[in-house]
């Protein structure tokens, strides 16, 4: 191999070399990608017992070590970080998270929001209000009612969207996820989806049609616990949402959401966990692009109370947490937080929020009586929440990002 010095030179590349030079690489990446494993065999390494006493033993001197650290941090350190530990260190932790966001993404807040499509669902989970056993009316938009849902979210400004829909594969399987992207795609640059976890190859259908990003959250990296969360369904089975994210990787999708429902176990190992998960996932399929959100157990017809509790103060330990583990990734922040906590803590590593949002079907424009995913906390309508970013000297952007751009 060649080994290029400091200050040399590269090569001109003649313009007649380039295409094959592209086509060598991509064709290099897709058969590597092709012959991986999964996620799960890296997974079953760990014990969560052990993963947890790590954390809880770890020291102040741990975290100073981590937050001095010249370059990246280690997922040792990022388990210091996590810790109880790392408490009285928060205001640190909180100026540099803010430099680092500040350095990779500037003063910028990308802006998002929900459209669901559907609330019809099939399985059984304990903390959704979505949940089969939830006998409360169900309602699945048509053609005619998304494109009436779309013209309000477009009157509101935004460019990228994020589908939603309860996981019934009958009723908003793929033909109807694929239906819905042709036809919102001449209205946004940017759609996302957080449905049911699809085969490769359905993946595949639905980039074709138009979709850049899929979010699947984990909602608890705790096998055992996962079985009580998820009694009935397809979601019951814990390592096939467990290997949906490489099922995406090899689809060559654009980007991909990870993280896991606050509020059910510990999430400091939970954490852990979905740190691991990314890191894997950077390594092995790095032409995509990762995010990270913080969905915090919420009020929702029919559901139990959650598990575990997190201080606001414990949240924003988090945030930083993933911010000094990994400059790149993006960090989302939903209405599910208030509008106080959303106000002080985006600066300190948030890069992405949404505003306005619904959690119905038909919620922006006349459907208030259909059955709610979750309540949301942060109320205030997309010019309040923009005046609010700008205010504090940052700018809300709408669009930063487009196909011709790939």
């Amino acid at each position: 191999m060649y080994q290029l010095l400091a200050g040399a030179r590269l090569p001109i590349i003649p313009e007649e070399y380039k295409f094959c030079t592209q086509i060598f690489l991509t064709t290099n990446y897709q058969q590597r990608i092709k012959n991986l494993l999964n996620f799960e065999q890296l997974y079953n390494q760990r014990s969560w017992e052990e993963i947890k006493n790590k954390i809880y033993s770890k020291t102040s001197a741990d975290v100073l070590l981590a937050l001095n650290k010249k370059g990246k941090c280690t997922i040792d350190d990022f388990l210091a970080l996590v810790s109880p530990a790392a408490a009285p260190y928060l205001e640190q932790m909180a100026q540099l998270s803010q430099t680092l966001t500040q350095q990779r993404f500037g003063k910028t807040i990308q802006l998002y929001i929900p459209l669901y499509l559907s609330n019809e669902c099939q399985n059984i989970c304990t903390y959704c209000g979505f949940s089969f056993d939830n006998k409360l009316k169900r309602i699945t938009l048509n053609n005619e009612q998304i494109l009436k849902e779309v013209k309000v979210i477009k009157a509101m400004g935004y460019d990228h969207v994020l589908l939603v829909t309860g996981e019934a594969n009958k009723t908003v399987g793929v033909e109807y996820l694929k239906n819905a992207i042709q036809l919102i795609r001449p209205y946004f640059s940017h759609i996302s989806i957080e449905v049911q976890p699809l085969e490769q190859n359905e993946y595949e259908q639905l980039i074709e049609a138009g979709l850049n990003t899929v979010l699947v959250y984990q909602e608890t990296y705790n096998q055992e616990a996962y079985k009580i969360y998820h009694p009935k369904g397809k979601k019951s089975n814990f390592s096939y949402r467990l290997q949906t994210p490489d099922r995406l990787g090899k689809a060559a999708i654009h980007k991909i959401g990870l993280g896991f429902l606050i509020g059910l176990e510990d999430w400091r190992t939970e954490a852990f966990f979905t740190a691991l998960h990314l890191q894997y996932l950077e390594k092995n399929y790095w032409k995509t692009k990762y995010s990270l959100s913080f969905p915090r157990l919420r009020p929702a017809s029919g559901i139990a109370l959650p598990n575990i509790h997190i201080t606001d103060k414990e949240l924003v330990q988090l945030i930083c947490a993933y911010r000094i583990f990994n400059q790149d990734v993006e960090l989302s922040l939903s209405t599910r937080e208030s509008g106080l906590f959303r106000n002080h803590v985006f600066k300190l590593g948030i890069t992405s929020m949404s505003a306005a949002s619904k959690t119905n079907p038909g919620g922006y424009t006349s459907a208030k009586e259909s059955l709610e995913q979750f309540e949301v906390s942060d109320d205030r309508g997309s010019d309040e929440v923009v005046e609010m970013i700008t205010s504090q000297n940052y700018e809300a952007v709408w669009k930063d990002w487009d196909a011709s751009f790939k």
